[in-house]
């Protein structure tokens, strides 16, 4: 059984922003089939800034610790700055991840990262519209 950091263990027992964001701005999806862990973000964004980042991660103890740490680093930050967080990052923050686990971390950032671009995507498509 893999070992894992005190922070790990409190981000996968207490895990903080979990749940949907009813009309997102923006939504990310990322799953692999291989651990079979799957993760969905949901933002809202306000100004440029992520003001509410939340959550639903059907997975392993390290795949629900990775999706709380991702969110808690997320919210309040630009959306440049939020598309900075990567895996290496969000380990870091965890104290470390087993190795067999690490994969955990970038499902993460990638879901985040989906998410963004889908708000960029929508706020384009409106704009376009506008013309």
């Amino acid at each position: 059984m893999p070992v894992y950091s005190d922070k790990v263990m409190d981000h996968f027992m207490n895990p903080r922003n979990v749940g949907e964001i009813e009309d997102p701005d923006g939504v990310g999806e990322v799953g692999n089939p291989v651990c079979g862990d799957m993760m969905t973000f949901y933002i809202r964004v306000k100004d440029g800034y992520l003001e509410d980042v939340k959550f639903k991660t059907f997975g392993c103890g390290a795949a629900i610790a990775v999706s709380s740490m991702v969110s808690e680093l997320a919210k309040g930050k630009t959306l440049e700055e939020a598309m900075k967080i990567d895996a290496h990052t969000v380990a870091e923050e965890l104290g470390g991840l087993p190795k067999n686990k690490f994969h955990c971390s970038n499902l993460g950032d990638e879901a985040l990262h989906k998410a963004i671009q889908d708000y960029l995507g929508k706020k384009k498509q409106k704009e376009g519209k506008n013309d």
